[in-house]
């Protein structure tokens, strides 16, 4: 029987045109026993014309659709038998694997977890979005690979594109830029601004699998519309597809440095109204990814989590995608490092400079601030939906002789030390702060001269979406001459109305607040912003029963009207991975001022295990609020 065996070689090939010489062809005999190493097979059993094999591939195979052939040896000729097919993907759990995670439950997290939390709003009242990944439905693995295969390295050359699949960091670069559709057939089209009428708005979206089907059913047409979060959940879930462990972080006050000088210039007149005379900006929050690999085309030091961003924003080698940056290498400031290094490094730790612009063309600097750039990095916390800050894993602490040291290694440059002020300002505003009450802002004036002061002194409310603002759309200005006696704080309260601010508000209900105080005699000035986040009325939920897999499950979902208007046209959309096939939605009519409505939803999940169900109320005034429910779907025979 042994001796029959020895006439057997396998076979196994991947891509349009396997070769040896490329590692798209494998060959590779029956031996005693398996190999971790690399392809290897042996015999469980032959008897009566089977063949029983047991087969193993290497660590560093292409990951994609591979055929397995059985040859069959002779002396005159060989035989060949296509045995199957079957996909190979990364593996984090093999220790030779460039992937390699040992933390098992981190690989529950980053690997298997089909839903997540992802964070929104701004640094000082940070919001939790309910995400499904969906990585593992029915569908996702197919489109997953057929988005590789419509990028442009492989439609110019499927052959030598198949031959890098090995490699993480090629394919994570190939999926930052095909999740956007800047350069290629890819899934998702950005916009960040109205209307969004012939498409949906990225508010709406819940989760990843009706991005990923509309693409696939659409032809690979784009689907309109995503913003940063929508990019980034959409790559999480294909790397987590993949085998690639990724998670989804989000930096607060994150700086777009288009110039690459690591400084964030922003021009504003004497009302406070931002001049739009600069392409970088300052986004109350952007989302990226981080993928878990070794980097051994670097210098050692630079494996573990690696940064990546689909969101097109600046083009990488020609192409608009971003990463793998390695985290690391971001904290110690190595520019040199590959991949766009120097651009997370500003999204996390640029200086912003603020510029007061006269009518007469005078151009004032009132502020510097090396502390503003890079708060609160947050990613969703292992096996809970409470938020981790990995602000450290990017930067040294703000305003430390290491974080200052590291910023000058990168920018080649000292800064100033700045004289003691006199005036100094900020604002502040008394939360939480509800989407429809009135809110109250209080700004602090403070006089460190020796003598009385009296200060010009302007507040400005604005729109603001979380990427910049909506230049014109005035909420409210408040000007006011302010007498503050020497070393004193003076607080000048400004009140806004939900009449004053409330056909402003997006789905993010954020108010940009600027204060301007000038010395009258000296012309010393001082100015300050704050972004505020109003925080929208709460979806609850209820589990009614007991939840079993196959089995009718009833959902209580119940919500309030806090605003002081009438909402129109209301409806609820829910989706989860494992539970609804694809979206439910309820329609709800109108509510009323204070009025509260409940609503009883049946489904039959078709999944065990921990499940996110995920509900969106949308309606004319009040859009896009989000809830989720946690459900532990049971196996019928346990229940």
């Amino acid at each position: 029987m042994i001796q029959r065996v020895t006439e057997f070689k396998l076979v196994a090939q991947t891509g349009p045109e396997p070769s040896e010489t490329s590692g798209t062809k494998v060959l590779f005999p029956l031996t005693d026993s398996i190999n971790e190493k690399r392809w290897s097979a042996v015999t469980e059993s032959f008897s009566r014309g089977k063949l029983s094999l047991e087969v193993s591939s290497s660590p560093n195979a292409k990951i994609g659709h591979h055929i397995l052939i059985l040859q069959k040896l002779s002396s005159s000729q060989t035989e060949s038998y296509q045995l199957g097919e079957f996909i190979l993907l990364f593996n984090p759990w093999c220790s030779e694997d460039e992937v390699f995670l040992k933390d098992d439950e981190q690989l529950k997290e980053y690997v298997l977890n089909e839903h997540g939390i992802i964070f929104t709003g701004c640094a000082d009242y940070i919001q939790s979005l309910p995400w499904n990944y969906g990585q593992f439905e029915e569908d996702i693995l197919d489109i997953c690979l057929k988005l590789l295969d419509n990028s442009p390295k492989h439609l110019k050359n499927p052959a030598k594109d198949c031959m890098r699949r090995s490699s993480p960091v090629y394919i994570c670069r190939t999926v930052s830029a095909m999740v956007n559709c800047n350069d290629d057939n890819g899934i998702l089209f950005g916009k960040w601004d109205d209307p969004y009428t012939d498409g949906v708005y990225p508010g709406k979206w819940n989760g990843s699998v009706a991005i990923l089907r509309q693409w696939n059913n659409n032809g690979c047409q784009p689907v309109c519309y995503g913003q940063c979060w929508v990019f980034a959940a959409v790559a999480c879930t294909v790397l987590r597809c993949l085998g690639i462990p990724t998670r989804v972080v989000t930096n607060f006050e994150s700086a777009h440095d288009t110039n690459g000088n690591l400084t964030i210039d922003t021009e504003y007149d004497d009302e406070g109204m931002d001049l739009g005379r600069s392409e970088d900006s300052i986004w109350n929050f952007h989302v990226w990814i981080e993928s878990w690999m070794a980097r051994y085309d670097l210098r050692p030091g630079n494996d573990g989590w690696q940064a990546l961003d689909p969101t097109p924003q600046e083009k990488s080698e020609g192409v608009y995608c971003c990463g793998p940056a390695p985290v690391k290498a971001i904290k110690e400031g190595e520019i040199d490092i590959s991949y766009d290094v120097p651009f997370i490094f500003a999204e996390v730790n640029a200086d912003c400079v603020t510029w007061i612009c006269s009518d007469k063309g005078k151009r004032m600097k009132v502020d510097s601030d090396t502390k503003h750039v890079g708060q609160k990095i947050s990613t969703k916390c292992v096996g809970s939906d409470e938020r981790e800050d990995i602000t450290n894993n990017y930067k040294y602490p703000e305003g430390s002789n290491t974080e200052r040291n590291i910023f000058k290694l990168a920018d080649k440059r000292r800064i100033p030390q700045k004289p003691e002020k006199q005036l100094d300002l900020y604002l502040k505003a008394d939360g939480p702060n509800y989407n429809g009450a009135n809110v109250k802002v209080s700004a602090v004036i403070s006089n460190k001269n020796s003598m009385t002061r009296v200060y010009t002194f302007k507040l400005s409310a604005f729109k603001k979406k979380y990427s910049r603002y909506s230049k014109g759309k005035c909420i409210k200005k408040y000007h006011e001459e302010i007498t503050v006696h020497s070393n004193e704080d003076k607080i000048v309260e400004v009140e806004l109305t939900y009449a004053e601010y409330g056909e402003f508000l997006d789905k993010y209900n954020l108010i940009r607040l600027t204060a301007l105080a000038i010395d009258a005699e000296t012309k010393e000035s001082a100015f300050t912003l704050k972004d505020i986040s109003l925080i929208n009325p709460n979806i609850t939920m209820q589990v009614l029963g007991v939840p079993v897999v196959s089995q009718k499950l009833t959902i209580g979902i119940s919500f309030e009207n806090l605003l002081p208007v009438a909402l129109n046209n209301c409806v609820f959309t829910l989706e989860g991975a494992g539970l609804i096939d694809s979206q439910l939605e309820i329609r709800l009519g109108q509510l009323n001022p204070g009025e509260a409505i409940r609503k009883e939803v049946s489904f039959i999940p078709n999944k065990v295990g921990l499940k996110k169900l995920t509900v969106d109320f949308d309606s004319d005034k009040l859009k896009d609020v989000k809830g989720y429910l946690n459900i532990e779907i049971q196996d019928a025979i346990c229940s």
